[in-house]
């Protein structure tokens, strides 16, 4: 039975008011505390004094594309071998992949404190087989790794999901044709895969570049990010104009993203990247 016009807005009528309160109107209080002063005037020196944190921005960006690059490089074989195993094997797999996730990010983070402190657990282990201690706290490795740890399971799923579907035929014959392992991989299954890499990129781009957390605990103040720039001035120099304006420019940088990831996608609707 068709639903009528009325009965179908009714029916979406609950989420469009929750997107309007908790999505777009912080957007629109972001912009509108970014565009004035302390007094209310309105004035363009906030997003005229963001070319002052270039280095902030440019250091985020180069910190969360390597995250992301590294993920992908460990999430592709992984995704493509659940994606090849049986069932059982899948579900295991699946549940390894997801039971981090199942922690807070917190908690998390803190794990990783604790492997990577001078005094812990890894540089323990090295001091017993008689190895020199390993300084890793509060370097952008330790960022990075902090990154990759708790963002990739958002390029494995992505990915598992496209190449499940993938249809193996294609890969039998174009081994049948001749093509070699590395052919069948380049021509066949990296282009079918595309959808999975770019919703898999965007996945853990974005937070990667946004988070503060994960920088402040395991890069401690060597140096900021742009998340910490922007919780700096909201919670200690109560600028919440500069700190609205640098937001702005942080959800414009997130939007190119998408916009370029969806160019790989095309108008796949399996795995493409939705805004």
């Amino acid at each position: 039975m068709k639903q009528s016009p009325l009965a179908r807005r009714m029916v979406t009528a609950p989420y469009m008011v929750w997107a309007a309160i908790f999505i777009v109107v912080p957007l629109i209080f972001v912009v509108y505390y970014s565009l004035i002063d302390a007094d209310g005037v309105f004035t363009l020196e906030n997003i005229k004094s963001i070319p002052a944190y270039r280095g902030i921005m440019l250091n985020s960006i180069w910190l969360g594309f390597a995250a992301t690059l590294i993920s992908l490089v460990i999430a592709y074989p992984l995704a493509y071998i659940m994606a090849r195993a049986s069932k059982n094997v899948q579900r295991t797999m699946m549940m390894l992949v997801m039971l981090p996730m199942w922690m807070n990010l917190l908690i998390r983070t803190y794990s990783l404190m604790i492997l990577l402190q001078d005094t812990g657990i890894i540089n323990g282990v090295l001091g017993r087989l008689h190895l020199p201690a390993v300084h890793m706290i509060n370097t952008r490795f330790a960022v990075i790794l902090g990154m990759v740890y708790n963002y990739i399971p958002y390029m494995i799923l992505p990915l598992y999901s496209i190449m499940a579907k993938m249809d193996h035929g294609l890969v039998e014959a174009a081994q049948d044709l001749g093509a070699n392992k590395l052919a069948v991989i380049r021509k066949i299954i990296f282009p079918l895969s595309l959808p999975g890499v770019a919703s898999g990129f965007t996945m853990v781009f974005v937070p990667s570049v946004s988070t503060f957390y994960i920088s402040k605990k395991l890069g401690g103040s060597t140096f900021a990010l742009i998340g910490d720039l922007i919780e700096m001035q909201f919670k200690s120099a109560n600028n919440y104009n500069l700190g609205a304006a640098l937001s702005l420019v942080l959800m414009v940088l997130i939007l190119i993203s998408i916009a370029i990831m969806n160019r790989f996608t095309g108008d796949d609707d399996d795995g493409g990247v939705l805004i």
